[in-house]
């Protein structure tokens, strides 16, 4: 069985020794002598064995192991001084810590998980040759179906000239995430994968709270381009209470009920084509609620300019009969810090820009959505930082369009990608109010329809565990922190854990559930246009 992947070049020249000790969780080899761990050159193949991360294959009864080189050592006695002295290697005996990566069995023509399966001893070890490693790499994505790989997004870092090609499934089946500090190459990572998704034509949903892949995405057939509050759109009836609430950033005592009261007052005035705030001075209790049971379920525009003269109108209090609504002192005062609150939010953003009835002759965001899932439109790309960059914003948009989705997406429509760039920002709210609950919902059912998220955080640690633990697949780059680092480590190896704090700009560790090791990638710059550049100070 080994000899159909050696080919080429003999076996035997790649032989380093025997298997001398067996362990439950990695495996020795003692090297027959110093001389063979020396670096050599075979026609076209390197032959380097001195140092760790370099794939061997065991050759047992039962079938091929595929390992990697963890631990060198030379034995510490005397002798071998002695011998290092003398420059005599062929009476020192080095030993090899390996630890097992793939299991091929004698019915099966690509590797594995081991398994139960383990090495024994005496057993042949052999460097891996070119054919072996192409092997692995084509077995090292855990599922059979016969998906066409993407095209090289990253390359191996211990195997610099190839070039790391996956199925679609294998990154986003469990949902993937782009982990690391700032300037690490997230972003990198984020846009080399965006653009092998939209090269190989599939279906990708990109919002951008940040504007920082404005210049990213070239409008075309492929991809189109939506400016938030400059081309596009938003009847202010398509929010619910709860993402008013995060848009405004209300606390979570009285402030979301005052706004849900205003809301629905200004809902009773557009229906009315009244352009004014509802007074509810001088009414009766009686004649304010028989106002607001005359909506109908479809009243749900209002003029959102007139939300903070409203909130002001809902300062009152029945007088002393408990008959009519009169202006209260201390509810006036009450509720100033939120309209100092919306005041502000409107005054700042273009969000009065934005939420507009359809008279306007721009594009309208829901209707583009359904557009997105019908296939009218292939790929999407949303601009929120048009109509401001702040979290609140960015929030109540991507938790407008997840609970949007995920009721209207149906399952024999095509499959597509969510992505969200820097998620914290965005999700926080969802461990405080519990007012995110779409981009969760995506999280725990979007696979049964076919949505898949791709997420980039700085912090691990601020991201919910309801949505970390959904994610399956990690493209880690450097974290120092300890803390950022626990946040993330069952996903990870221990020998993985240990380079974290060690990768260089644009390294990382790619692991995932689909793949049998974790992966240690450098990622491919993509040629689009990023505007992610650090100023020189």
């Amino acid at each position: 069985m080994i000899d159909n992947l050696y080919s080429i070049h003999d076996k035997n020249n790649f032989y380093l020794g025997l298997i001398s000790q067996v362990f439950k969780d990695y495996s020795i080899v003692q090297v027959e002598n110093l001389s063979w761990l020396k670096f050599r050159k075979l026609n076209d193949e390197l032959i380097i064995s001195n140092t760790t991360n370099i794939y061997v294959v065991v050759d047992a009864l039962s079938g091929l192991f595929l390992g990697e080189i963890s631990h060198s050592r030379l034995p510490n006695s005397d002798s071998v001084h002695n011998a290092l002295i003398k420059d005599d290697s062929g009476k020192i005996f080095p030993e090899l810590r390996i630890d097992i990566v793939g299991y091929m069995p004698k019915s099966k023509s690509k590797f594995m998980l081991s398994g139960f399966q383990n090495v024994g001893l005496t057993n042949p070890v052999y460097l891996a040759n070119k054919e072996v490693i192409d092997k692995f790499l084509k077995s090292v994505e855990t599922s059979d179906n016969e998906e066409v790989r993407l095209s090289p997004f990253a390359k191996f870092s211990n195997l610099p000239s190839k070039g790391l090609e996956l199925k679609p499934s294998t990154l986003f089946d469990r949902h993937l995430m782009c982990v690391g500090m700032t300037n690490s190459g997230k972003s990198t990572t984020a846009l080399s994968i965006l653009d092998k998704l939209i090269i190989s034509n599939k279906k990708v949903l990109i919002i951008d709270p940040t504007g920082e892949y404005e210049d990213s995405f070239v409008e075309s057939s492929n991809v189109v381009k939506l400016n938030l509050g400059e081309d596009t759109i938003l009847d202010p009836g398509s929010l619910s209470f709860s993402q008013w609430a995060t848009l405004f950033e209300t606390n979570d005592s009285t402030q979301p009920a005052v706004l849900a009261d205003a809301i629905k007052s200004l809902r009773y005035q557009y229906s009315k084509n009244i352009n004014e705030p509802y007074k509810k001075e001088g009414k009766t209790p009686i004649d304010v609620e028989k106002d607001m049971a005359s909506l109908k379920p479809t009243d749900c525009s209002f003029d959102l300019n007139l939300l903070p003269a409203q909130i002001v109108e809902e300062a009152v209090e029945l007088d002393r009969n408990g008959s009519i609504y009169k202006k209260g002192v201390f509810q006036f005062n009450q509720k100033q810090w939120l309209v100092q609150k919306v005041t502000h939010k409107l005054s700042n953003t273009r969000l009065s820009e934005f939420f507009l009835d359809d008279t306007s002759g721009k594009s309208n965001l829901i209707e583009k959505i359904d557009k997105f899932l019908s296939e009218e439109i292939h790929s999407l790309y949303i601009n929120t930082s048009t109509i401001g960059s702040s979290e609140s914003i960015g929030g109540m948009i991507i938790d407008l369009l997840s609970s949007y989705i995920l009721d209207k997406k149906e399952k024999n429509e095509t499959a597509f990608v969510l992505f969200i760039d820097e998620v914290h920002r965005y999700s926080r709210s969802m461990k405080e109010n519990n007012y995110q609950i779409g981009l969760s919902s995506i999280a725990r059912e979007g696979r049964k329809k076919g949505i898949f998220l791709f997420l980039t955080t700085q912090n691990p640690q601020d991201v919910p565990k309801e949505l970390l633990g959904q994610i399956g697949t990690f493209f880690i780059h450097r974290l120092t922190h300890t803390n950022e680092i626990e946040a993330i480590k069952n996903h990870l190896s221990e020998k993985s854990i240990k380079l974290i704090p060690n990768l260089n700009r644009g390294e990382a560790v790619l692991t995932s559930v689909n793949l049998i090791q974790d992966l240690y990638v450098e990622m491919i710059k993509s040629s689009r246009n990023h505007d992610n550049s650090t100023p020189i100070l």
